[in-house]
């Protein structure tokens, strides 16, 4: 008995001192474990047996019986997990530093890559129309001139493939059917861009084109169902009225010049909208760059029997010679023209893959501004004051065009 009661004092002095510690340690979970450890340890044998306490599960462990916590303890560690669940979901929520990118960051590299090709492509548009305008005044053929810049393209379409610069496209005839209606307008745009610009002069061609915007929202309305708004169609009316007032004042005006340049709008607005459906239809595995490839060579061929049939074989050495014409200049002229050509227009169909039909047209009057005033600059084209006002009109209208269009309508909330 005596025995049992030393051992029961020991024990009750050692649980003493754990709660003790207990009390003056920050972290009470730990202390209270390592005297629970301790007691049992040394004090509390199994029953009837004298042996020390076995493990249980575990090896080399002990059973440690469930503790309540202090309550500032209980408080700490709600809080703790509060804090931490707000912690994970905000981590949910935002995305990391290395594998999210804030969509400002990733739209800087799309406007530099759309601002680096408007600009080549005005660069391109600007030689094509210099040099081509020198050819069409030395050789007024425009069907020869637009099947020379069809082969052209061809060329360097062909050269692509060969070297394997592009994917090699291969389509159903199916397919073919569905690019020829674009080839043929295509051919149909570039042979009245051509006409327009043998009969008239560089910029009255390019002012009766800024009407591009009133083809564009007819067409898209028409075919791809965008219905444009009140300020738009209002924004459409200094446009129409600046290019009538231009061309009522224009020293070179040619009726044949002036139709042309419409004809031309409307050809190469109706291009563009099919081919932004096309590319839009995801059964269809072109991108731009081969539809504007067999587009152009579709369209050399066609151009080969208008050709032809319209004004024969013009553009020989033998011809050349006669009419006095330097033909190692003229071929150099003619084959930058083509080179410009080409590759301004693939330029524009990379772009219209990238943004609006509604878009392009207005980049696209943009550059008829600087095709303007480059060509008066360069062929020093005599403009009267109530030309230029006509020409700022239209511009100025094509610029509220732009201005209303990228404005979206507020949402009404209930």
């Amino acid at each position: 008995m005596q025995s049992m009661a030393a051992t029961a004092s020991s024990c009750s002095c050692a649980a003493s001192r754990g709660w003790a510690a207990v009390r003056r340690c920050p972290s009470p979970s730990l202390v209270l474990r390592h005297a629970v450890f301790s007691s049992s340890s040394s004090c509390c044998p199994a029953a009837g047996a004298g042996a020390p306490v076995l493990p249980l599960g575990i090896r080399g462990g002990r059973l440690l019986l469930p503790c309540a916590l202090p309550p500032d303890s209980a408080k700490s560690g709600a809080s703790t997990r509060k804090t931490t669940t707000a912690a994970a979901a905000a981590a949910a929520a935002s995305p990391s530093v290395e594998g999210g990118e804030k969509p400002e960051a990733a739209a800087i590299p799309r406007t530099l890559q759309l601002g680096a090709m408007i600009l080549v492509w005005y660069l391109l548009n600007i030689y094509f129309n210099i040099y081509n305008k020198l050819v069409l005044k030395a050789v007024p053929f425009p069907y020869t001139i637009t099947t020379f810049q069809f082969a052209s393209g061809s060329f360097f379409i062909t050269l692509m493939w060969l070297l394997n610069l592009h994917p090699k496209p291969r389509l159903s005839l199916q397919q073919y059917a569905t690019i020829l209606p674009l080839a043929i307008i295509h051919v149909m745009g570039n042979a009245f861009t051509n006409m327009s610009l043998g009969k008239v002069a560089v910029s009255f061609t390019h002012t009766v084109k800024a009407m591009e915007p009133f083809f564009s929202v007819l067409l898209s309305a028409l075919f791809l169902g965008q219905a444009p708004s009140l300020l738009v169609l209002g924004s459409l009316v200094p446009v129409v009225g600046g290019v009538v007032l231009a061309s009522m004042t224009e020293v070179s005006f040619n009726w044949i010049g002036f139709w042309s340049a419409m004809a031309s709008n409307v050809t190469n607005q109706s291009r563009n909208v099919f081919s932004k459906k096309l590319l839009a239809d995801k059964e269809e595995t072109l991108d731009d760059i081969n539809l504007f490839s067999i587009m152009t060579v579709m369209s050399f061929l066609l151009s080969v029997p208008l050709m032809l049939c319209l004004e024969g074989i013009k553009f020989s050495p033998s011809y050349l010679q006669s009419t006095g014409v330097n033909l190692q200049e003229l071929c150099l002229k003619a084959a930058i023209a083509g080179t410009c050509f080409h590759f301004y227009q693939q330029v524009s169909y990379s772009l219209l893959a990238r943004i609006s039909p509604v878009t392009h047209s207005v980049a696209n009057s943009v550059k008829r501004v600087v095709v303007i005033v480059s060509s008066v600059i360069f062929f020093r084209t005599p403009i009267s004051p109530i030309n230029a006002l006509g020409t700022a009109v239209a511009l100025l209208g094509v610029f509220l065009y732009s201005q209303f269009k990228k404005a979206k309508p507020k949402v009404k909330t209930a």
